[in-house]
Parts: C-alpha cells; sequence; structure tokens
C-alpha cells in the first residue's frame, strides 16, 4: 500500500524529469503500480483509512511523484455532474484542447508540495486524453471542468512540471507557459 512516505517532495529530480513512455501491454509490475495508485488516491479520500495512515486527500496522482519516471496517473473525482471518473491510464496525451482557459478558485495543491503556493493555474477549460486504461483499452476521454485540471496537472507531472510553474508572475526557477499542441 502506498502511503505519504511514498510520495516524494518537491526538490526531488525525478518531478522534472521527462517521464518515459510505459511499453504495451505493460508489464505485470506496472499494472501492479498503477492499481496501488489508483488504491491510494481512493483511501486518501476515505476519512478513515487516511486518518489511520496519515494520507493526505487526493484526486490525482502520477508515477513520477512516487520516484517512478514513467507515464503513469491515477485520477479519482467527481466530474461537473456527480459521476466518479476513476481510473488508472498508461501513457496518457492531450490530443486537443480548447482555447478557453479555466481554473480552481483557490488555486491548486500537490501532495508532493508541503506548502500553500498562492495564485490562480490557467488550465484548458475543456481537452481531449488518449490513453490505456488498467484493462487494456485504449480510450479517447472528451474531459471538462474539474476533471479535465486534474488530468492536466497529473499529466504535467508526467512532463516535469509543477503546478506553481504555471501561476503568472510566480518566481519559479521552471516558469513554463501552457505548451502549444
Amino acid at each position: 500500500m502506498i502511503t505519504m512516505k511514498d510520495v516524494i517532495r518537491e526538490g526531488h529530480p525525478v518531478l522534472r524529469q521527462i517521464a518515459k513512455e510505459v511499453p504495451l501491454p505493460p508489464s505485470e509490475e506496472d499494472k501492479q503500480t498503477l492499481e496501488k495508485m489508483l488504491e491510494f488516491v481512493i483511501n486518501s479520500q476515505n476519512p478513515e483509512i487516511a486518518e489511520q495512515y496519515g494520507l493526505r486527500p487526493g484526486i490525482g496522482l502520477a508515477a513520477p511523484q512516487i520516484g517512478i519516471s514513467k507515464r503513469m496517473i491515477a485520477v479519482h473525482v467527481y466530474d461537473e455532474n456527480d459521476n466518479l471518473v476513476s481510473c488508472g491510464m498508461f501513457n496518457p496525451k492531450i490530443i486537443s484542447h480548447s482555447v478557453e482557459l479555466n481554473h480552481l478558485e483557490n488555486g491548486e495543491g500537490c501532495l508532493s508540495v508541503d506548502r500553500d503556493v498562492p495564485g490562480i493555474v490557467p488550465r484548458y477549460s475543456r481537452i481531449t486524453v488518449k490513453g490505456t486504461t488498467l484493462e487494456g483499452e485504449e480510450v479517447t476521454w472528451r474531459l471538462k471542468g474539474l476533471t479535465s485540471i486534474v488530468f492536466q496537472h497529473e499529466i504535467d507531472h508526467l512532463n516535469g512540471i509543477m503546478f506553481y510553474d504555471r501561476i503568472e508572475g510566480y518566481e519559479g526557477k521552471f516558469k513554463r507557459a501552457l505548451p502549444k499542441l
């Protein structure tokens, strides 16, 4: 079981690396890792389990955050229609996006960042993501709202980008603009 002691923190070099593609079909080890990542995110939202194991609540996790530089993410979040989006995905890629931008009113946080970083993080309002699920199905999903923001945040981790790199005026060392597709 993944716990907070397994989550690496900002400053660790893996968080600034571009993660490697996962060969498909994934190895048993990669599937188990992704299953554990999804289990962590689900457990972190369960108040009893989170308290018992000292987990900070999260709605997404990328493999680099547990020190594995591979293109894997886990997401467990409710969309704008209160439908649960709960998945592990290999090699997620944003294949298209809206021109319109969106953001979370209170900014973003991250399991790998143990401090509040104030500021608005601009994100695309709508994205289309392509990837392979834990079940081995290649999928293409159109996402919007919070779900879109979560996927962008986690995919940024796969590209060595921290959320605060996107805050306008943030004096971070790795300030980057939204990528052009």
